[in-house]
């Protein structure tokens, strides 16, 4: 993993690298668009937490993660997680969506927060594999088409 990867808030200096970064195409249909996630932080405000993982001054990637939301909506559930994560075209594979991982879980675990949620799109083309290597383990539960995972901090 490069050691001098780290994260940056959406900025108006940096808002149009954010919304250029493109995952590879066939990743597509699995990930939103940049531009959809900054949208969503925007009537999510307080909730919603959109960072660029950039690699000195390279923008390698978009995690959105989410703080203690009412999952169910009967204010008896309430979980944080990783909500996005698009990783560039090419710079898969040299550690930078496990950064963004871990800089999600030590945020979680900041704000006191002892488990990291997050979804993904099951089958072969999917980032299953990526998600089960870190640890996560599925929870049984689909969020629309996708699968619930979970990964306990300690």
């Amino acid at each position: 993993m490069p050691t001098s990867l780290h994260l940056q808030e959406i900025t108006p200096d940096n808002f149009e690298s954010a919304v250029d970064l493109r995952v590879r195409p066939d990743q597509e249909h699995l990930v939103a668009p940049v531009v959809k996630s900054l949208a969503e932080a925007y009537v999510h405000p307080g909730i919603a937490w959109p960072r660029l993982i950039c690699d000195d001054d390279e923008v390698v990637g978009f995690l959105m993660a989410f703080f203690d939301i009412d999952w169910t909506g009967k204010g008896t559930d309430f979980r944080s997680g990783l909500w996005r994560l698009n990783i560039a075209d090419g710079k898969q594979g040299r550690g930078c969506g496990r950064f963004a991982v871990q800089s999600v879980a030590n945020e979680i675990r900041r704000r006191g927060g002892t488990r990291l949620t997050t979804t993904w799109h099951p089958g072969a083309d999917g980032p299953e594999g990526f998600y089960l290597t870190l640890g996560f383990r599925p929870t049984g539960e689909t969020s629309g088409d996708q699968t619930v995972g979970v990964l306990e901090l300690s």
